[in-house]
């Protein structure tokens, strides 16, 4: 077994698009309307979905916001220097949720950035 895809709901599926690929810099694998139930999916990541997980964008035709539950906690993503992404997502209108720094009790180097929507993606430095 393996994690194929995580699934948001999006209010602008073009807004959206732009943050994962633009700003993240993912890449849009695939993207399909589906007229009779009155929606469309893409599909991003950076990598092949065939062999790495994906992120999975849903927008429900008409519908332009959610609210996000309590349950949802963040998309994680591994980069090279935390601190270089955090000021580049910031660069490009991103907005930056925790600075990078230590871990809370920690050592790791992470921060926080929330997409179009306000799904906190957090920023992991690689190890």
């Amino acid at each position: 077994m393996r994690i194929l895809h995580t699934m948001l709901r999006v209010g602008d599926l073009d807004r959206s698009i732009a943050f994962y690929t633009q700003v993240l810099g993912m890449r849009l694998l695939r993207q399909q309307a589906y007229p009779d139930g009155e929606f469309t999916l893409a599909f991003l990541g950076y990598g092949d979905e065939r062999e790495q997980a994906v992120i999975e964008l849903t927008y429900n035709w008409g519908v332009s916001e959610y609210t996000m539950g309590s349950g949802y906690g963040h998309i994680a993503l591994e980069v090279d220097d935390v601190y270089q992404a955090a000021a580049a997502i910031r660069a490009q209108g991103g907005t930056i949720l925790r600075e990078a720094g230590p871990m809370n009790a920690g050592s790791t180097i992470i921060a926080f950035v929330a997409d179009p929507d306000g799904y906190p993606i957090e920023l992991i430095g690689k190890r």
